[in-house]
């Protein structure tokens, strides 16, 4: 007979994973961020909060904020901007996650593994300022924002260097709900022991599928997981905070681990210190609202319009030379089924951008796709890796994301654009400042009167102010106080 399985307390006096004990580390230890670091931290907390403000003019994304039980909000509870609710903060990070993902419009990073970092403030803002309103101590103020803000990202963006998680069909949020796990708990108190209980909880989730992301299954949950994930942290930071036990080993187990049942028994690799260098290297979406990969197709095509616009009919074919990472993401043929399907099309993207000389949110809706221009244009296309687009991407020294769009005509013309880095890269930070101020100011003219985003305009641009303003202050200065000044 075999000798029964012991499943008692072994493996809990084993050291914690190393991954879990030096993201601790680094969260209640870390906070020399280079003045370009929390001056970019500055511009991604304004240009997420307007995404998230404009992504309330869409009645999908306001159907699901709010209280998980309609009428349940909290006298003294977390202010969700541009509403009248005020929730506890696990739902308070669910509607700010999800309010600033909602348009796909939020900063960006890409590596082996894809994601948006700001989706990361569900989280902090919402376990900032509960710890304000609530708490003894002083208030915490916006420049520990920025530290959270850039731990966070740091956390989310080291882990996808090098570990895909896509390949193996998990959705990028999980590495959202684990730095948001590590952040928020240190934001509400928690030690070194709690942060590691915490993320060792956030692990044994396991992973998130990617199928609400791809055809035939594209729908209004990819808009929405991040908030998911975000609020799934703030639980386990609070559970922890409580005394909720750790599981040290959950990712090296074998058998039961997280590598073991979700990363195809492989290690997860961690080669680059956790540092500022993600905050640093982030990419903004300064122009158009769509998937990342495809922003400099976008900017290839309206450089285009002019040149081909009154010779449309006349297009022979489309050549789109591309990453590989957008050729797995973003390259979709046949039809497209909603909003949600289409602004992770590389070829419906292109169409609307060599039609229109542009590219808006409302180009994703029923009335705008019904034109047969666009599916024609589509039809004529055909996607393509090039390799030193796909190095270059990967390259730590670049980053690039370059895509080029060749045009043949029926009569043996051509026209040709190629873009390496889009305006929101680290490259091109001079140019894309400047156009994030009015993208931020444009987000807010459907919502606010004139003078509150005027204030609030004001505020983004004053780095020493904001950097000493209470959170709950700072929250408060985005409830709608007039109706908007039309």
């Amino acid at each position: 007979m075999n000798k029964p399985i012991d499943h008692g307390d072994d493996n809990r006096r084993a050291p914690p994973d190393q991954l879990l004990l030096d993201i601790a580390d680094y969260v209640c230890n870390y906070s020399a961020a280079s003045d370009e670091a929390i001056e970019t931290a500055r511009y991604s907390l304004f240009d997420a909060l307007g995404c998230g403000i404009l992504a309330l003019q869409t009645d999908e994304c306001r159907q699901r904020l709010g209280p998980v039980v309609p009428g349940a909000t909290l006298a003294n509870g977390v202010p969700v901007p541009g509403t009248d609710y005020q929730l506890d903060p696990v739902q308070a990070a669910f509607n700010l996650g999800t309010m600033v993902r909602w348009l796909d419009y939020n900063d960006t990073w890409l590596a082996a593994e894809w994601g948006h970092p700001s989706d990361n403030l569900g989280a902090i803002l919402a376990c900032a300022d509960y710890v304000s309103r609530t708490q003894p101590q002083p208030a915490l103020t916006m420049g520990d924002v920025f530290n959270a803000m850039i731990q966070a990202y740091e956390i989310q963006g080291i882990l996808a260097l090098e570990n895909s998680f896509n390949r193996l069909g998990i959705d990028h949020v999980l590495l959202v709900k684990i730095a948001s796990t590590a952040v928020a708990t240190r934001l509400l108190g928690g030690d070194k022991e709690m942060i590691v209980n915490a993320l060792s909880n956030a692990w044994a989730d396991g992973g998130t599928l990617r199928s609400y992301r791809h055809a035939p299954n594209t729908g209004w949950r990819k808009s929405w997981a991040a908030g998911d994930a975000t609020s799934r942290a703030v639980r386990h930071a609070l559970m922890a905070l409580n005394g909720e036990m750790g599981y040290p080993n959950t990712l090296t187990t074998p058998q039961w681990g997280f590598e073991a049942v979700c990363f195809n028994s492989q290690p997860l690799v961690v080669k680059k210190a956790y540092g500022c260098y993600v905050m640093e290297n982030i990419l903004f979406k300064v122009s158009y609202p769509v998937e990342f990969h495809a922003q400099t197709a976008v900017e290839c095509a309206v450089k285009l319009h002019p040149s081909v616009i009154s010779h449309i009919d006349q297009i022979q074919r489309i050549e789109l030379h591309t990453q590989d990472a957008a050729m797995r993401i973003i390259n979709k043929t046949g039809p497209l089924h909603n909003p949600a399907d289409r602004d992770h099309s590389l070829q419906y993207a292109v169409a609307i951008a060599l039609l229109f000389g542009t590219l808006e949110s409302d180009h994703y809706n029923d009335e705008i796709a019904a034109d047969p221009r666009i599916d024609q244009l589509r039809g004529k296309m055909q996607a393509m890796e090039d390799k030193q687009f796909s190095d270059d991407y990967l390259n730590p020294d670049k980053r690039a994301i370059g895509n080029r769009i060749v045009i043949h005509f029926e009569n043996g013309s051509i026209e040709e654009v190629c873009i390496d880095y889009p305006i929101g890269h680290r490259r091109r930070r001079s140019d894309a400042y400047p156009l994030l101020e009015l993208k931020f100011h444009d987000n807010l003219t459907h919502h606010y009167a004139t003078t509150q985003r005027e204030q609030l305009a004001a505020l983004m641009r004053n780095q020493e102010t904001l950097h000493a303003m209470p959170v709950d202050h700072f929250m408060d200065l985005w409830k709608v106080i007039q109706s908007k000044e039309v």
